[in-house]
């Protein structure tokens, strides 16, 4: 089977009240955390209204995290490509990708929040286009080619980049919500896709679907897409027990919700949660829920029923939010990392198959004892050495000798 990538999505999602600076360094204390529990990416978002969303530049945010990280990989999820002239865009990964030593995923979208394309004037008609367009010119600079274009949104005159990224082919992927639209845009142009629909239950239950959007783009214009280079995001809190995730989780997710989902964004269709205990059991109980709040056990449980129904893909992304407070956060990622990650990828299957060759041949290994028994009361001393091994104070030595003659 092949393995699972994990890694982590910050929009960021933080409620208002905070100091914004210590917010920032907080999220790039996650970044570090993340890194040294072996993550294998991190990604962060680009908004420029609503009060929550406080990065406006994933990649000088990115730059910072790749000074407090070793390995992880750090993605732009995503730069609004309507947004920024696209041989600006260019130049800022290339050199987010030298910063970080060859670390960069250029993650892009067409602008998620319609109060950011309404501050700069931008037709929210125009968008994805305009993604499209500036895909394909950026991925020709990357190529190394010199670019002349004129588009009703940019000019470019013998445009070059005199530095190309450090990696040989820097990822690229695009965001897809439950639309086909983001699905299409990888299959045209053969590169990776982020699934941020798939953090509602319409959105999980059809990936599969979603995916077949990206293969027949491919068919049509030539290209192929890999699962390996699909990325699927799901919202998680975890615990030792599911007692302990929702009494950790819920005020803060009734707080996200109600205040963000519902207040802010105002989502259609989208009612607020009366109580905290019910905000936990709607998202992470109810049928089809898009959300685990509970133990290891859960989430991989849910995971390996998401990536059956979607016929597999290459990484889960956790959604990062401010549910719980930031201890239980940052122990929630640990848990993830020390039991869901391991069971996910068969780290420790060899571990319990040795456990269990080792009780079902347990006569095996009893003959053997008695063997090295044998050859200890051949020797005189040694019988008398054992009389001070097996004392008490030396259980630890004594508890890898065979107790032979041992009755009931």
């Amino acid at each position: 089977m092949a393995r699972l990538g994990f890694g982590a999505f910050l929009a960021p999602h933080h409620p208002i009240g905070e100091h914004p600076m210590l917010q920032f360094q907080r999220d790039l204390d996650l970044v570090a955390h993340l890194d040294r529990l072996g993550y294998d990416e991190f990604w962060c978002g680009e908004h420029h209204s609503s009060g929550w969303e406080t990065i406006a530049s994933p990649e000088m945010f990115l730059a910072a995290a790749g000074v407090r990280s070793q390995r992880i990989r750090l993605g732009t999820g995503v730069i609004s490509l309507p947004y920024h002239h696209p041989y600006n865009v260019a130049q800022r990964m290339v050199q987010l990708d030298h910063m970080t030593g060859g670390r960069a995923i250029f993650g892009s979208g067409p602008g998620a929040l319609p109060s950011d394309a309404h501050t700069l004037g931008i037709d929210p008609m125009l968008q994805r286009d305009r993604q499209d367009e500036a895909i394909t010119i950026i991925r020709r600079l990357f190529a190394g080619e010199r670019v002349t274009a004129r588009s009703d949104w940019f000019t470019m005159q013998d445009a070059a980049l005199q530095l190309l990224p450090l990696q040989e082919e820097m990822p690229f992927a695009v965001a897809s919500q439950i639309s086909p639209s983001g699905m299409t845009l990888a299959g045209k142009h053969g590169i990776g896709i982020i699934s941020l629909g798939s953090m509602s239950a319409q959105g999980l239950t059809s990936l599969a679907t979603q995916w077949g959007f990206a293969e027949s783009a491919a068919a049509k214009h030539g290209t192929k897409v890999d699962r390996k280079n699909w990325r699927v995001l799901l919202s998680w809190h975890i615990a030792e027990t599911r007692e302990k995730a929702r009494a950790q989780a819920k005020d803060g997710l009734l707080r996200w919700h109600n205040e963000y989902v519902v207040g802010t964004l105002q989502r259609p269709d989208t009612d607020p949660f009366k109580t905290p205990d019910e905000a936990v059991d709607m998202t992470g109980f109810a049928d089809g829920a898009a959300s685990v709040i509970g133990t290891p056990d859960d989430l991989v449980a849910r995971l390996k029923d998401v990536l059956a129904k979607s016929g597999g893909f290459g990484t889960i992304v956790g959604f990062v939010h401010d549910w719980a407070n930031p201890e239980n956060t940052f122990r929630s990622w640990d848990m993830v990392a020390r039991y869901v990650v391991p069971e996910i990828n068969g780290y420790i299957a060899g571990l319990r198959r040795s456990q269990k060759f080792l009780i079902e041949n347990r006569a095996v290994f009893d003959r053997a004892g008695q063997a090295i028994m044998a050859k200890i009361m051949e020797n005189p001393d040694a019988v008398e050495a054992m009389k001070v091994t097996a004392a008490p104070r030396f259980a630890a030595a004594s508890a890898a000798l065979p107790k032979l003659g041992k009755t009931g």
